[in-house]
């Protein structure tokens, strides 16, 4: 018998806690949302872009105005360019410069092998003469040792020969010096490409910036408000407009664990607007919150707010947006349904309904 009540004990426990649950359930549901949907306040909004200037600078103007829908890659403002326009002047005059110092290392080198090739024959004629020197003293050594030619004779051929050899070894010298400045030469052409390198980089560093100074808009949508006006000088990353991606369109809202629990990636949705009840908007769960938070602020009760909940997004299709991207408006607060049950059908006053 102790057994028996050991087992019924976590039971009871367990049933216990089930009901509680669902009661809570019950009381946190919406009053008027069927069985097997989940609904809950909330606003649109839509992803919102700040369009800022790279570098500072003063705004030259401003092509677009609040509330104007514009396109992918249309151009929304201009900086003033007039530094970064004399700057990329500077740069391409270095450049030109640089290019001419290349030709010129290039000519050095061309005379520089010129030289070797004029020391090497130098030497070649040297060393002929060396040996013909040489040849010589032996020939006369060899006379003076059959006592048929006069010791003077063989001191002048030695004499010869001696300066035969100084003067190869100048002209060894005279190579060397050439290979050096060849080498030299060599050197100078590869800073002179370094500096138009260096040109090039810059002019394509000035190029990029003269490109961001056009502000134009990442995505097509909807510019929300200015903040700066022309003739304004701003600093680097500061906002120069805003604009809200109209094809990126959803409704923020908070489910207590019991019902958010049941909500998957892809589970359809409702939208009704207060400033439109007469339509019924589809949409679609695209995020769900990992982490359980405390319902916000704008929950009036205290009762409510002390509840755990989970962020959700039932986010609009893209396609159906370009339909009717007129009526399309952040901010406007709204009830959006869930369907938790994928078998349960949608009531009537939730069948979709869009403007003709």
């Amino acid at each position: 018998m102790i057994t028996t009540r050991r087992v019924l004990r976590p039971v009871l426990v367990i049933a216990v806690l089930g009901i509680v649950a669902y009661l809570v359930w019950l009381q946190l549901r919406p009053s008027g949302v069927p069985a097997g949907f989940a609904a809950s306040n909330g606003r649109i909004e839509a992803v919102e872009i700040d369009v800022a200037a790279k570098t500072g600078g003063r705004i030259e103007d401003i092509l677009v105005d609040e509330g104007e829908d514009v396109a992918v890659g249309q151009v929304l403002a201009r900086m003033d360019t007039a530094t970064l326009r004399a700057q990329l002047r500077e740069a391409q005059a270095l450049l030109a410069q640089a290019k001419i110092g290349v030709d010129t290392a290039n000519e050095q080198v061309t005379q520089a092998e010129a030289e070797q090739r004029a020391s090497e024959a130098v030497l070649k004629q040297r060393e002929a003469e060396l040996d013909i020197a040489k040849k010589t003293l032996d020939r006369v050594t060899q006379l003076v040792r059959r006592n048929t030619a006069p010791i003077a004779q063989q001191d002048e051929a030695d004499a010869t020969h001696q300066g035969a050899t100084a003067i190869v070894a100048a002209a060894e010298a005279q190579v060397a010096a050439t290979k050096a400045g060849i080498t030299s030469a060599q050197s100078g052409v590869v800073m002179a490409k370094a500096k138009v390198d260096a040109a090039e980089a810059t002019i394509e560093r000035i190029e990029a910036d003269l490109a961001d100074a056009v502000l134009t808009s990442p995505r097509e949508g909807r510019i929300q408000y200015l903040v700066a006006r022309p003739g304004e000088v701003v600093a680097s990353g500061a906002t120069i407009l805003n604009l809200v991606d109209l094809t990126d369109v959803y409704m923020t809202l908070f489910l207590p664990t019991s019902e958010a629990g049941r909500i998957a990636i892809g589970t359809e949705a409702r939208i009704v607007l207060d400033a439109a009840p007469e339509y019924v908007i589809p949409a679609t769960v695209t995020y769900v919150a990992s982490v359980a938070q405390f319902t916000p602020k704008t929950v009036e009760t205290e009762e409510e707010r002390e509840k755990l909940t989970f962020r959700i997004k039932a986010r609009i299709d893209p396609s159906l947006l370009k339909t009717y991207i007129q009526y399309v408006k952040t901010g406007l607060p709204g009830v959006a349904t869930i369907r938790l049950d994928p078998d349960a059908a949608w009531p009537d006053d939730l069948a979709i309904r869009l403007p003709q």
